[in-house]
């Protein structure tokens, strides 16, 4: 049996913190259906940052639920082309925001299109981290999806509920000098298998080791999945659509060299919960149900 260190990195959004919105809400008029999820990432992919996925929900719903209330609702994630690798050189755990999540949406019926990020304050709160390398990156893209969305309104989402739950939740297996290659690839194989019997679906899978050629990266591996739940998502989405910024989740999974340990992670459910403000019974039940079974696949995976 391999040794299984638990550490539940506990970046505690603290009772006496000022309350503040999350999320930054972006709406435009779209009676005329000319902005589309394909438009914005194009514009994205032009401006300094590389869109890493586009996952339109609507078929997935309508053939799981046989339904959907939206006529657009795209999750995509992105990742700023010249900052996300020295951030995350410095910073080991925002690999859960690398990719970043951008959730777009259209309800039927309305004609007004959203589009939801995480404010920097928000990921500094969930990273327990401070660094100006997250507010440019926030203001590139920002400035990009303004481009995409001309004459868009700009808002802030209602302050977020307040919590005491770890905001990311990280395992650390202990090598015991065992080859680290090789313990990847058993750690890596048993996670994916792990997926499907819980309802997860790895959306896409990226080697960041080498996110920028003329940095040295500080790691033997790292990798991030893009993970969705199609019931959270669909649940979620009734009462509240912003939350897409958050979907999918991004898992990490790295070394850094000179260590003995390989770390996975991921930014826990509770942000949902307190960021979105999500207090529908059933989105809620989702939700933790969710955050227990990730965190039984990253056990049972290390065992």
């Amino acid at each position: 049996m391999k040794k299984i260190l638990i550490l539940i990195v506990a970046f505690i959004c603290a009772i006496s913190l000022e309350a503040k919105g999350d999320l930054t809400i972006l709406s435009i008029n779209n009676a005329d259906a000319k902005v589309t999820s394909d438009t914005i990432a194009k514009v994205l992919n032009s401006n300094g940052f590389t869109v890493d996925l586009v996952s339109k929900m609507n078929g997935p719903f309508k053939i799981q639920f046989k339904k959907t209330d939206f006529k657009i609702f795209t999750l995509m994630t992105v990742h700023h082309n010249k900052l996300a690798a020295k951030l995350l050189m410095k910073y080991p755990v925002s690999g859960v925001f690398t990719p970043m999540g951008v959730g777009i949406y259209q309800k039927k019926g309305d004609d007004t299109l959203y589009v939801s990020i995480l404010t920097p304050q928000a990921q500094k709160k969930i990273l327990g981290i401070d660094t100006q390398l997250l507010d440019t990156i926030d203001a590139d893209l920002l400035q990009a999806l303004k481009k995409a969305l001309p004459k868009a309104k700009v808002s802030e989402s209602e302050d977020s509920l307040k919590s005491a739950h770890n905001l990311v939740t990280t395992y650390e297996l202990d090598l015991d000098g065992e080859d680290w290659e090789d313990m990847k690839d058993e750690f890596e194989m048993n996670l994916e298998e792990s997926f499907k019997p819980y309802g997860f679906v790895a959306a896409a899978k990226q080697d960041l080791t080498f996110i920028d050629d003329d940095i040295d990266t500080v790691y033997d591996f790292y990798d991030t999945y893009s993970i969705c739940k199609l019931k959270v998502i669909y649940t979620v989405a009734k009462s509240r659509p912003e939350a897409s910024a958050f979907a999918p989740c991004t898992t990490m999974v790295y070394k850094k060299k000179g260590e003995d340990k390989i770390v996975a992670g991921f930014p826990s459910v509770y942000n949902w919960l307190s960021s979105a403000r999500v207090e529908d019974k059933a989105a809620k039940a989702e939700l933790l149900k969710a955050q227990k079974d990730f965190e039984s696949i990253l056990k049972d995976s290390t065992e």
